[in-house]
Parts: structure tokens; C-alpha cells; sequence
């Protein structure tokens, strides 16, 4: 349920905070699913100064992307032939390929906007492994996911800030 995901990643945001807080957004940012959109709002509840975190957020969220951009389709063939992933990464795999054609229609912007929207299933991770699927070339690609990265940053941090502040007002 989500109430029980939200105390995993407590419990793992407190578990990295012995690291230090910083480290702590640039691994929860570099885990994919969760990636800067779960890192940016942690970040921000723990206090991470803004001019720090989303630069934080964005260098965790981007670690992994370049090799998912030349390694990504062999990685997601290893997943899928996984006993006990096989059946979740053919799944995440289908969910890709029926995501491809909005990509594909706008191309680089189109990653970019898939990237920087922060909805379910969308991100760096699944925009790099979107790319390699595409065979779209691996420094354009690089660009637009870095792009929609930031902006999806800025968009988790105005969301924080909001929640942050009402919850300020109880």
C-alpha cells in the first residue's frame, strides 16, 4: 500500500541520513522508480538547502543514465530472463514499447517531455531505456533527459515547497 511504501522509504532516507543528508538525495535519486522525484521531496522535508538539492538530485538521477544508454537493452534482456524478474520486467518492458510512440513522434523533445513530467512510470530510467529501445543517438538523448531531469526537479520542488508549506500552517 502506500502508506507502507512511505515508511520503506523513510526508513531508508533515515538509514542513508547516517551518510549525511546530501549523499542521502544523491543515492535516493539514483534508485530506479523513485529517481529525483522522490529524492527532491525527501531532500527538502530533511532541510537540504535548495541551491544544493536539485543539483544533488539531478547529478544522483543522471549517474545511471549513460550506461543504461549503451548497456540498457542487455539489461533489460538479462531482467527479463530472471526467473523471479522475468515477469515484472516483460511487463516494464511492454509498458516501454507502448510508450515509444509518443517519444518517437516528437523525438528529442518528446524525451525531453516525457523526462520532465513527473507522472508514474516516467523518468531518466525509463526515458534512457525508451531511447535505447529506439535506437535514438545516445548524446541527443543524453541532452534531452538531462533537460527533463532539471525541469522535472524544479516541478517536484514547487510541489515539496507547497506541501511543505501547508503542512507548516497546522
Amino acid at each position: 500500500t502506500c502508506q507502507e511504501e512511505k515508511i520503506v522509504f523513510s526508513s531508508l532516507f533515515n538509514w542513508l541520513m547516517g551518510a549525511g543528508r546530501e549523499l542521502a538525495v544523491v543515492l535516493i535519486s539514483m534508485v530506479p522508480l523513485v529517481e529525483l522525484r522522490g529524492a527532491v521531496p525527501l531532500g527538502a522535508v530533511a532541510g537540504v538547502p535548495v541551491i544544493e538539492l536539485i543539483p544533488l538530485a539531478v547529478i544522483g538521477n543522471m549517474i545511471p543514465i549513460p550506461f543504461l544508454l549503451f548497456f540498457g537493452e542487455k539489461l533489460l534482456d538479462w531482467v527479463c530472463s530472471l526467473g523471479p524478474l522475468s515477469g515484472f520486467a516483460t511487463k516494464y518492458r511492454e509498458k516501454l514499447l507502448g510508450k515509444t510512440g509518443q517519444v518517437t513522434r516528437y523525438e528529442r523533445l518528446g524525451l525531453f517531455l516525457f523526462v520532465a513530467i513527473p507522472l508514474p512510470g516516467t523518468g531518466a530510467w525509463s526515458g534512457a531505456l525508451i531511447a535505447t529501445l529506439l535506437k535514438m543517438p545516445k548524446t541527443k538523448a543524453l541532452t534531452s533527459i538531462l533537460c527533463g531531469v532539471i525541469v522535472a526537479g524544479f516541478i517536484m520542488l514547487l510541489g515539496s515547497q507547497g506541501v511543505i508549506g501547508v503542512a507548516h500552517l497546522f
